[in-house]
């Protein structure tokens, strides 16, 4: 998946508007109309046509497509938030939330080409799940490398600030480093050579919850925040964030919804694109083309953006 990543140079070349575009993303599948987040989640497939190669550690071919990929980037999207929710935010849910929270996670897997019955609806399956994926995970030079850059969060805030505020971002982007470093797990750390005390752990933890507190308790700085942060997804979160209730009180499942709008299921969407974007890669060993990438543009926002690294 890290082979993924690297080709694409999105991560490198354009952190700032490739976070935008992914919150983007989630922000429509959490909140969006079921149109757009349907049309978004149809898109997506043909944007990961184009991530499709050879794994240069492995020697075995990688598709972002691949139902198997997407399900440890779900579940590590969907446990991620919840367990920075329970660190840096109100705490822990009730056991009838928690239960809520991962058929919800189930709900959202028909956005993509996972198979929804492969989908861990436990706390405790979705730590098995993990552990099962342990023997399969490396940390290469490559992935060693990206998680240093990920690890300058300041790389993915908005770019057009004064210079004289480039030192308070570093800081900024230090605190947030260290704050996402206390929630890595042990055996990761080790993996990528990353060293931070529990002491550190538990300061930085208590100062990120009483931010996210002072953030959290005041509406309008909460929507200056992130409208600051990702300006094109505020507008998607903050009606439900407010409560305001919806144009349409109708719901339905994406898989509802991939029906009433004419769209095939991700697994089975675009098989004509991916087949001719396999030709190309593996059999003319030509680059995927960016059909997916342009017609993305429209839902999750721009790609321009001046190289950060």
């Amino acid at each position: 998946m890290n082979a993924s990543v690297e080709a694409s140079g999105g991560v490198r070349a354009r952190t700032r508007t490739r976070y935008e575009r992914t919150m983007r993303y989630f922000a429509l599948v959490a909140s969006g109309d079921t149109a757009s987040a349907t049309k978004a989640a149809d898109i997506l497939v043909k944007v990961h046509s184009k991530g499709i190669g050879v794994d240069p550690v492995t020697g075995g071919r990688y598709d972002s497509n691949s139902p198997e990929s997407q399900l440890w980037i779900h579940m590590t999207a969907w446990h991620s938030i919840l367990y920075c929710y329970e660190i840096f935010g109100p705490g822990k849910l009730s056991d009838e939330e928690e239960t809520q929270y991962w058929a919800q996670c189930a709900i959202a897997a028909e956005c993509q080409t996972i198979n929804p019955d492969d989908v861990p609806r436990s706390r405790e399956a979705v730590i098995e799940f993990f552990e099962s994926w342990r023997p399969r995970l490396a940390a290469s030079a490559l992935a060693q490398s990206m998680t240093r850059m990920i690890l300058h969060p300041e790389l993915a805030m908005p770019q057009d600030l004064p210079e004289i505020t480039g030192p308070i971002m570093s800081l900024i982007g230090r605190f947030v480093a260290s704050a996402t470093i206390s929630t890595y797990p042990q055996y990761m750390r080790q993996m990528f050579g990353i060293q931070q005390s529990a002491v550190e752990d538990k300061v930085v933890q208590t100062a990120m919850r009483a931010l996210m507190t002072a953030v959290n308790s005041n509406m309008h700085l909460y929507d200056a925040v992130w409208s600051w942060l990702v300006p094109g997804t505020a507008p998607i979160m903050m009606p439900a964030v407010l409560g305001i209730p919806a144009v349409s009180e109708v719901t339905m499942t994406p898989r509802e919804a991939q029906k009433l709008y004419g769209y095939d299921i991700p697994s089975e969407a675009h098989m004509d694109l991916r087949r001719k974007q396999e030709e190309r890669v593996f059999g003319s060993h030509e680059a995927p083309s960016d059909e997916g990438l342009i017609e993305s543009e429209a839902f999750f926002g721009g790609m321009k953006g001046v190289a950060t690294v």
